[in-house]
């Protein structure tokens, strides 16, 4: 059992709640599991906070400084970029670091079209306004209709909230001057061991040769998770478990 901190940052429009299935399969292994909320999304909102990625990887940089030691860092979703932003800039806190999202770091990478909605003046604010001010039970059913697992679909969407929908806002649309910035700067992260994470039914963030292309930029080993979609964590948690622990068994 490492006695170095395994720390998970999840994305959009996510709680902590995510990582439950994955980290029930990992706690066997080992038991310095940490899960850090992204500022809005399970965690609160802090006044003047204005939520852009530059922010998010700031603040991701002071929690892992309060470790003391270098960690593994695991990302999905937008928390898979702040991992890597993280790991750009900081790369001394950081023994280990795995995401799932590293084709939207390649330049010809084209936002989904829910991303483009939410980056869009007016169209935003009326998806973010009835997406998070419905019914928990509708929230329910709008991310298990888009891959996630049930029980950890109704505890997210319980964390669901106004707070949320501004974030969501914030950080996509400063992705669209910010991403462009770091993705030219991803051959840093070989700076420390890497894993690709790639689902190959995930068509959200990238196709798999953007993947592998920024796979090769960045210096990850890849790890292919045939068939999971965007939710692998809730999918298949087992297959998920086994392709960390592999990884963090060459980086020990």
């Amino acid at each position: 059992m490492s006695a170095v901190p395994a720390v998970f940052v999840h994305g959009n429009p996510e709680t902590a709640a995510v990582w439950d299935p994955l980290l029930a399969e990992l706690e066997q292994y080992r038991s310095d599991l940490v899960r850090l909320s992204p500022p809005g999304f399970g965690a609160p909102l802090p006044a003047g906070f204005g939520a852009t990625l530059l922010e998010y990887r700031d603040w991701l940089a002071r929690e892992l400084t309060a470790f003391g030691e270098p960690v593994d860092l695991v990302g999905h979703d937008l928390g898979g970029g702040h991992v890597v932003n993280v790991v750009l800039s900081r790369p001394d806190l950081v023994r280990s670091w795995a995401s799932d999202v590293l084709g939207i770091y390649e330049p010809d990478y084209v936002w989904h079209e829910l991303a483009r909605r939410w980056q869009t003046p007016g169209a935003g604010e009326a998806d973010v306004a009835a997406r998070f001010g419905s019914t928990v039970e509708e929230r329910t059913r709008t991310l298990v209709a888009r891959g996630m697992g049930r029980q950890v679909a109704a505890r997210v969407a319980a964390g669901q909230d106004e707070a949320m929908g501004r974030a969501v806002l914030s950080v996509y649309r400063s992705a669209t001057s910010e991403m462009a910035g770091l993705g030219r700067e991803l051959e840093r992260a070989a700076a420390r061991p890497g894993l690709a994470l790639l689902a190959t039914a995930d068509h959200l963030v990238g196709t798999g040769e953007q993947w592998r292309r920024a796979a090769r930029r960045s210096g990850a080993r890849v790890a292919v998770l045939d068939g999971l979609g965007h939710w692998w964590l809730t999918e298949d948690p087992a297959r998920g478990a086994s392709a960390l622990r592999a990884f963090w068994a060459t980086v020990g």
